[in-house]
Formats: C-alpha cells, structure tokens, sequence
C-alpha cells in the first residue's frame, strides 16, 4: 500500500463533526483521516471513543476515569453517537475518494491503563482481564474497519493504534490507585503478543502512535506495524539505531515534525531539516525520504486553536513537499 505524504495524528479542536471532516479532507487530499473532537466531552475522549468500538464489553465515566460496567449504559451509548456522527461526517466528504484513509483507536496496553476494574484499580493490574480486554478491542476494531471500508469504499484504510502509555507498561510506571504503588512490569513478549492480536484482525497498513519518550520502535516492528509515528523532537541518539534498522526493515516513520498547540509557523523546510539531518546520520539513501516518512503534527491538535489546526495540517503537507524536493 502507497501511504500519502502528510496526514493527522487523530484529534481536532472544536465540537463539529462536519467542519472538522471538511478540514481533515481539504488539508490531506492524498492521505485524510477519521478525525477526533474530545472537547465534544465523555465518549468523544480518547479512551471513550474505544471503549465504545469494544464487544460484550462496557464501561461508564466515574470521577476518576472509565470504570467497567456489566451492561452498556448512558456513557457508551453517547461513544458510540459521537462516532457515528464523525463517520457520517467523514463519509460526505470522502466520495468518489480513492486512497489510504487512517482511523486511530487506543492500543490493547494504553487502554489496559486507563479502564478500570468494578473495583477501581486498572485493567492492566489482572492479567486475564487484559486477556480479555484485548480479545474484545480486536473484534471491535474489526467491525470498525468493516464498517469504515463500506462507508469509504474506495479507501485503503490504515490502522493506527494510540499507545502514549506503552512504555511506562513496560516499565512498570504506572501507578495503582492509592498513588503510593506501581503496577508490575508487563512482560515485553506478553506485550508485544497483545499487540499483534490486535493488529491482526486488519490485513492492510497498520501504525502505533506514541508521543511520549523512547517508543519501543523494535517491539513495535517485531508486533508487525507497517509504521511508527512519534514526536520527532523526542528522538535521543540512543533511539537512532532502532529507527534506523525499523526503516531498513521497511517501517515507515510517521515524524511528528509539526508542534501540535498553537506556535509560530516559519519555513517548512526548517520542520524537516531533524529528519534530513537523522537520515545523513544513519547512512540512509536521501532518495529514499519521501517514500519512508510521512509528515504530521507533534501529537493531536485538540489543544490547539482552530486557525491554528487548520495551519498545522497545510505546514504538514508543505513540508512533506519540500522533503520529497529537497532530500538532502
């Protein structure tokens, strides 16, 4: 599958689906996707909006987070309105339209994290009901793209799934409800084998999103993503040889080049001189750029203003341009 140049991380500010479906498909012709509105409130949320793909599985807001429930109630129902809206929305502007179409959901690992147990501690804290969690998101994610592919059918469609939280799972950072403790550290092959399940229910191209710090680029490859999309700006020296043998085993690198919250827009050749500069480090052919990274914002852009979501996402496309003119 051919991916376009530039696209979105997933989430726009503002409440309307329509206006924010009309910018996604005007900006990124070559490559638009489903876009998010989490200011819409609970169910339009990160975790929400998955919780509501999720089968024979539910969940309603608490004060503290989405807490798991025995039957679906007010809170799932309101998930699955809001991406509805968004998939009627998406459908209206994408016809006649041939080519990738990324939709994002949160990861097996980030949800595990953030869905709690009936008794307030998190999914990720019970091995079996990460099982369990993980079996019921493939088969949502399944229905999803299914449903996606009617709805589009002329788009390839990409998968993305958001893991912002998988490398504080793997490094057991991630605090039980008192405060006080961590959950124990996930296994890397049990995560890694919670990924592929996952990704596996989709045979086209896959991403893992993260925006934090040292993003496992090698668990993800082995799990078997078509692509890794990160925060450039966050890339160490010591990421740059898994990033380099991720693109050598034909990983794209979706480069979080763009700064998602409102900042000064300069030259776009100037937001892709990090990845120029990491391609002439790691002895990578130039001509090879414009086919192994696509252009997009630092993170979503639901912190961002809307003139300022609208700009990012045409900084996106006119860097990827100058990428693919200017390799070196």
């Amino acid at each position: 599958m051919t991916l376009g140049p530039a696209t979105g991380i997933g989430s726009m500010p503002g409440t309307d689906a329509r206006e924010a479906a009309k910018t996604v498909t005007g900006s990124f012709e070559a490559f638009p996707h489903l876009p998010e509105l989490p200011a819409r409130g609970p169910g339009a949320d990160m975790i929400g909006r998955t919780i509501g793909l999720l089968v024979e599985m539910y969940a309603h807001v608490e004060p503290s987070g989405w807490r798991i429930s025995d039957r679906p109630g007010r809170d799932t129902r309101r998930a699955r309105s809001y991406l509805g809206e968004d998939l009627d929305a998406l459908e209206e502007f994408t016809q006649g339209y041939r080519g990738p179409l990324k939709v994002q959901a949160v990861g097996p690992w980030t949800l595990a994290a953030a869905l709690e147990l009936r008794g307030g501690e998190a999914v990720l804290g019970d091995p079996g009901a990460c099982r369990d969690l993980t079996a019921s998101l493939a088969e949502g994610l399944r229905d999803h793209l299914a449903e996606v592919a009617r709805r589009v059918p002329g788009a390839d469609v990409v998968l993305q799934l958001d893991e912002p939280s998988l490398t504080a799972v793997l490094r057991g950072q991630v605090r039980t409800a008192s405060g006080y403790r961590t959950h124990r550290t996930v296994d890397r092959q049990v995560a890694e084998d919670g990924l592929r399940e996952v990704l596996a229910v989709h045979d086209g191209a896959s991403v893992v999103h993260s925006c934090a710090p040292d993003v496992p680029f090698a668990l993800l490859r082995r799990a078997g993503v078509s692509g890794v999309s990160f925060d450039a700006a966050l890339l160490t020296e010591r990421d740059e040889d898994t990033v380099g043998e991720a693109v050598e085993a034909g990983t794209v690198l979706f480069a979080g080049v763009v700064p998602s919250l409102d900042a000064p827009l300069s030259d776009p050749a100037s937001n892709v001189s990090g990845v120029r500069t990491l391609w002439r480090r790691l002895g990578l052919a130039p001509d090879s750029l414009a086919e192994s990274v696509v252009v997009t914002p630092s993170c979503g852009l639901a912190g961002a203003s809307p003139g300022y979501a609208r700009a990012a996402l045409a900084q996106c496309v006119r860097a990827a341009r100058s990428l693919a003119d200017n390799p070196e």
